[in-house]
């Protein structure tokens, strides 16, 4: 097969032929096996087959019955924006369609649920076009599009484009495609230059229509929705009127402190900031937009070195789910949403597509393997809305909140989110490079990926159990005549301790460079070629920015990708009195697999050794936590202590317990 008839691959993000992009995502894959193949099987039987049950037990469902009924009464839930949680759980089950691997019984289901609620979402839109259950039910009589600072209007037209077209591009069907289509052109006039609407000078509050726009334009062809999405852009810093200077009132908590193309750093809630970076990455590949560009590489540089958890987590505030100021990261407050590590790792992905830096994509799987994967329980049907990197010993009993999941939540934004990314996932581990003489893999998984490469298709099949085993071997199935370029990712972590074999023998010097944390192997291949990359995955120690006041002092442990943390529930019993916070790690003594099949999920755990805690004691006050600096701590009597740390995103999987991911060296 030619590169030229190699049909377009149904990924999330596919930039038109003319955009200005280093790569694109031509390439075709499947998840066949191990760590990814198992929890997107979870994804797919458990979490997105329940998902319509979900739906219609929050009211969901039934608010849009009542649209299509004309009634304006009743409305169910606590936020305006309840269509977009159907929505989203429409993305991800047509995405799960364009799947091979997906059972067939499944499938037969999931084809069912879309078209029903497809035509009910036909039936509940309104003649112009227009599509919203709150406003339609509960605010009949309010100005449709008068309240985007916080009615979400626009952002749920996005999700519903976002769901029209991974159904259309998976299945080639139009029952959603048509519904987003007169909603986008019902956008167009009311938003456009001149339009009848007369609202040319509104944005909505909550980004996520412009990437979605753009998309659809992707999809459709049809020009306008760029434009659109790009005058969208073009209206923060000023649309909405002054609402303080602090708070969710403040211009920067929705981005309209500055125009995005002069904003020095990224602010306020921080899943508004990146799906509207998102925005801007995807308009900055097809227009060419140097502005653009440059803002997009400036503001996720701002993020990924002083707004980023070593999870990949983004948002360290509560009280406006966002951005703190430069290294304000704090542990156990850490708000760390799912969908803003979800709309981190879409930003990252537009990144990394735009630029071709290898950098994005070790952002993004850290993201992906620890920001994301904790929001879901390894169950699949319990999740987490925020997601602390400290819970202290006691926190779990006392009145409140406690570091449980739930099965669902009023604003349930992040369990439908994860549906999504984990179904749509085949379509962000390889590209090919834009004058097509080179195929990229960007993240590892077992499983083919086929693409258009120097004139011919080339197939590949993967086999690895990554990230529990470092080893990944490529088997060359097809090839054409001509030499091209495979590119593997290197993660930063294993820049000076990865192995390298071709057939079976190590790659000799000139025959492949590492540069930019891309290993690439340049030669005519031929079928039944092998390339084999193994990473170091030994165990180790890493610290903080010292600028990181919440991490000074203290290390984490990680292995490949993987984040680790201590769960009490799995640590000997402290002697009385004592618990995770009292101990110190003792770094000397190193890091060693644990021998044990009890954990979580089957996780590979680790052991490392500490010691209790010294407990200063004022004689002269002892019932007050300080004392004097220049007093000596009494040496600790008690044992050292082997500790067992978990991937963090397994914590939270049983009885609530105490955890940390930042482990004290000193007293």
């Amino acid at each position: 097969m030619s590169s030229s008839s190699h049909p377009p691959s149904p990924v999330p993000v596919r930039p038109t032929a003319g955009a200005h992009t280093t790569l694109t995502p031509a390439a075709r894959t499947t998840v066949t096996a191990g760590f990814w193949a198992e929890r997107r099987d979870v994804n797919a039987r458990v979490s997105i087959a329940q998902g319509p049950e979900r739906l219609a037990e929050a009211g969901n469902l039934r608010n849009l019955r009542r649209a299509a009924a004309g009634e304006t009464t009743g409305y169910e839930g606590d936020v305006p924006f309840m269509d977009t949680d159907v929505h989203k759980w429409l993305e991800a089950a047509g995405w799960q369609l364009g799947d091979p691997t997906t059972d067939p019984e499944l499938a037969a289901e999931l084809t069912d649920r879309i078209r029903e609620i497809a035509r009910l979402l036909a039936d509940a839109q309104q003649p112009s076009g227009y599509l919203n259950s709150y406003y339609q039910v509960a605010r009949p009589e309010t100005e449709h599009f008068s309240e985007l600072r916080w009615g979400h209007e626009l952002y749920t037209a996005g999700h519903l484009i976002q769901a029209a077209v991974a159904h259309h591009r998976t299945t080639g069907e139009r029952e959603l495609l048509d519904v987003a289509v007169r909603f986008a052109d019902h956008l167009v006039d009311a938003f456009g230059p001149g339009g009848p609407g007369g609202l040319a000078d509104r944005v909505d509050g909550h980004p996520e229509i412009e990437t979605a726009l753009v998309e659809l334009a992707r999809e459709t062809g049809d020009p306008r929705y760029t434009a659109l999405a790009g005058s969208f852009v073009g209206r923060y810093g000023g649309a909405f009127p002054p609402g303080g200077t602090k708070g969710p009132g403040r211009p920067g908590y929705c981005q309209d402190h500055l125009p995005v193309r002069e904003a020095p750093a990224v602010t306020g809630h921080a899943v508004r900031q990146l799906y509207l970076l998102a925005g801007v990455a995807d308009l900055a590949a097809e227009t060419g937009e140097t502005e653009l560009r440059a803002a997009a590489e400036r503001l996720w540089a701002d993020m990924a070195a002083r707004q980023s958890y070593l999870t990949g987590g983004i948002g360290a505030h509560h009280s406006d789910e966002g951005f703190g100021h430069p290294y304000e990261l704090p542990h156990e407050r850490a708000y760390a949403e799912t969908c803003a590590a979800i709309a981190a790792f879409q930003f990252e992905w537009r990144m990394a597509l735009l630029t071709g830096e290898a950098r994005y994509a070790d952002l993004a799987e850290r993201t992906l393997y620890n920001a994301v994967l904790c929001g879901v329980s390894l169950q699949g049907d319990t999740y987490l809305y925020d997601n602390p990197l400290h819970v202290r010993d006691g926190h779990a009993d006392q009145e409140g909140t406690s570091p449980h999941r739930t099965p669902w939540f009023s604003c349930a934004c992040c369990p439908p989110n994860i549906m999504r990314l984990l179904a749509s996932l085949p379509g962000y581990l390889a590209t090919t490079s834009a004058d097509g003489t080179a195929l990229q893999i960007h993240q590892y998984a077992a499983g083919t990926v086929s693409a258009p490469v120097a004139g011919a298709r080339v197939a590949l099949r993967v086999a690895t159990d990554y990230p529990r085993d470092g080893r990944i071997a490529f088997t060359f199935e097809e090839t054409g005549t001509a030499p091209w370029t495979l590119a593997l990712r290197v993660p930063h972590w294993s820049a000076t301790g990865w192995r390298l074999t071709v057939n079976g023998a190590a790659a000799p010097a000139g025959s492949w460079r590492l540069l930019d944390g891309w290993l690439r192997l340049t030669r005519t291949w031929t079928a039944g070629d092998t390339v084999e990359l193994t990473l170091d995955l030994t165990p180790r120690f890493t610290a903080a920015d010292p600028r990181i006041d919440a991490a000074r002092g203290c290390v984490a442990v990680e292995r490949g990708p993987l984040v680790y943390c201590v769960e009490a529930i799995d640590q000997p019993p402290p002697a009385e009195g004592l618990g995770l916070d009292d101990l110190v790690v003792d770094q000397g003594a190193g890091l060693g697999l644990a021998e044990r099949d009890d954990l979580p999920g089957g996780v590979t755990g680790l052991t490392l050794t500490a010691r209790p805690r010294p407990r200063p004691v004022d004689d002269a006050a002892p019932w007050w936590p300080y004392h004097d600096a220049a007093g000596t701590a009494p040496a600790p009597e008690d044992p050292p202590l082997t500790l067992t740390a978990i991937p963090y995103y397994a914590w939270a999987n049983r009885a609530p317990s105490a955890m940390r991911i930042w482990l004290p060296t000193a007293p």
